[in-house]
């Protein structure tokens, strides 16, 4: 990770940084801070905004956080002024196509595998999640935990 490296944030970081019951919740909240001294930069793309404001907004009892759409969205603005939103063009999805082709994936890892369409063709540097696992097989871009990613801007500083 170098000055000007772009750091593409999954859902999970933005959930975690929310959830202060999360074990990560602490490492995300401080992924939002490291980069301002560091000339890295978190990117999101629309994505990942439309599954925070699902699992946001979703109740508790389903594996949510329970937000009212108000506060979901307030977090999405707060989010959005830490990162910068790469969009989702044409050349994404040729390149989700073809990780989709190449892999044979199916139901929710093609979620995953636009991630990682969105990420090569922006050039980023590192995705960044907590389900490393996720991605291992797809991405020909690193992938990184939040403690990882933490470490590395860290040492930056």
């Amino acid at each position: 990770m170098t000055r000007g490296s772009l750091l593409l944030l999954d859902t999970n970081v933005l959930l975690a940084a929310t959830d202060v019951s999360r074990d990560s919740h602490a490492l995300c909240t401080e992924l939002f801070q490291l980069p301002v001294g560091t000339g890295v930069h978190l990117v999101t793309i629309g994505q990942i905004l439309r599954e925070y404001l699902v699992v946001a907004t979703r109740p508790v009892e389903v594996n949510g956080l329970g937000l009212d759409t108000t506060d979901a969205v307030r977090n999405i603005r707060a989010f959005r002024t830490r990162t910068h939103l790469l969009p989702e063009s044409p050349e994404v999805h040729q390149e989700l196509i073809a990780l989709v082709e190449a892999h044979a994936l199916k139901g929710m890892r093609i979620h995953d595998a636009n991630l990682v369409a969105a990420a090569g063709y922006h050039h980023v540097s590192a995705i960044i999640t907590d389900n490393t696992d996720d991605y291992a097989a797809i991405s020909p871009v690193p992938v990184l935990s939040s403690r990882s990613a933490i470490d590395e801007l860290r040492a930056m500083r």
